[in-house]
């Protein structure tokens, strides 16, 4: 059997036997890579693995992924979310669809826990994880998503308002700010998120600092702010370190893993090959694209967020040169491709996670998401289209 068919068998029953089982993605995705590796090599082709452990997490940018992290915890235990999630509130209440526009509005602002929202709008992990493997421009993919990020979130708030004007029961208006005083007390509630992005985020575009940098003093900001504004005490304070390790230690051993998942394939020279099959196709641009949406879809309905990231990367990235696609405009549309796989009817895997959280059925489920899913087309359309939707925010930073 030729390394090319001994890969694709052994990665075939990653895909079909070790996920479906129920096996956490990161052992289904290390385990078929090092039997791989003893089929071809023997003992000997592990020899590597310590090497490529080290590779993995000796990244400086890999770093602010627990700060964002401790971060976005920082403001949970603090209180200090609840805080400024009930200050949006108060300020989109008299838009029709009340309550569901606040929880577009804050996905949106709590982008590190926003679900599809998230994904796209800095700070992303995907973004971060994407960047890491293609030692693309952290900074630069932040700052890409923002614009379709933007436009997704007002797109969702319009589709919304729209639907609960036509239909009010489906969400009833709510009592919004009745008083200039009102108005004064929800933007006070918001102001610790505005100096809290200004101070992580501002930097980042304006190159004055880091990614890492940028997270450490969003840390140290939502410290502050938590003692001042919220509640931080010091027993909330360990219950947050807890969970960062917790969340981190996850994507971290989901990156370990990829990458002695991306030294398979290397040992196998199956990149090489793969990029020469794909050219060799003669894809349009735009069929190219399509071929991508049609994987990550068939992926989204075994595998979430992260694990779809760090397969297909490895394998897709060295393709892109051919089809002259910027590897920063790719990685908005691989988070978008990602999300729009989690949720693809009929058997997207987040449709499923509603459903699970939910008394209703799951074809209620699918028939809510639709409209959703459409949206989010057009997103990546636009994207697709007018790259400097994505590309005019990055090119614009001051380095």
């Amino acid at each position: 059997m030729s390394p090319e068919l001994q890969i694709v068998v052994t990665f075939a029953v990653f895909l079909l036997l070790l996920l479906t089982c129920g096996m956490a993605v990161p052992f289904a995705i290390a385990v078929p890579a090092v039997l791989y590796l003893l089929m071809q090599g023997g003992l000997p082709a592990l020899n590597s693995l310590g090497l490529v452990s080290w590779g993995s997490m000796n990244s400086f940018v890999l770093t602010c992924v627990p700060l964002f992290m401790l971060m976005a915890e920082i403001l949970r235990v603090s209180g200090l979310s609840n805080r400024i999630y009930g200050g949006l509130a108060r300020l989109v209440a008299r838009l029709p669809g009340g309550l569901l526009q606040t929880k577009i509005a804050g996905c949106a602002v709590f982008a590190s826990a926003g679900g599809t929202l998230g994904i796209l709008l800095p700070p992303s992990f995907g973004m971060i994880v994407y960047g890491t493997f293609t030692e693309t421009s952290v900074p630069k993919l932040f700052m890409a998503g923002v614009v379709p990020g933007l436009i997704m979130t007002l797109m969702f708030m319009s589709y919304i308002g729209v639907h609960a004007t036509i239909w009010p029961g489906v969400a009833p208006r709510e009592a919004g700010l009745r008083s200039v005083r009102d108005l004064a007390a929800a933007l006070l509630d918001v102001l610790p998120f505005a100096v809290l992005i200004a101070g992580t985020l501002g930097g980042i575009y304006l190159g004055l600092v880091t990614t890492t940098e940028g997270a450490t003093i969003g840390c140290i900001l939502a410290f502050i702010l938590g003692a001042t504004f919220g509640d931080l005490k010091p027993a909330g304070a360990i219950e947050a370190m807890r969970s960062t390790v917790k969340f981190s230690g996850n994507i971290l051993f989901i990156i370990f893993t990829a990458y002695v998942f991306s030294y398979a394939i290397s040992f196998a020279g199956v990149g090489e090959k793969v990029t020469a099959f794909i050219v060799g196709l003669d894809l349009s641009r735009l069929e190219f694209f399509l071929a991508l949406f049609i994987l990550y879809t068939v992926l989204g309905c075994l595998i979430e967020s992260l694990g779809m990231i760090v397969i297909t990367v490895p394998l897709i990235f060295p393709v892109l040169q051919n089809y002259g696609i910027d590897p920063i405009l790719f990685g908005v549309v691989l988070v978008l491709f990602v999300e729009l796989g989690q949720i693809s009817p009929p058997i997207g895997i987040n449709l499923f996670v509603i459903q699970s959280i939910w008394d209703g059925k799951l074809s209620e489920v699918i028939l809510g998401t639709i409209p959703f899913h459409l949206t989010m087309f057009v997103v990546l359309a636009l994207v697709i289209l007018w790259p400097d939707l994505a590309l005019w925010l990055p090119h614009h930073m001051s380095r």
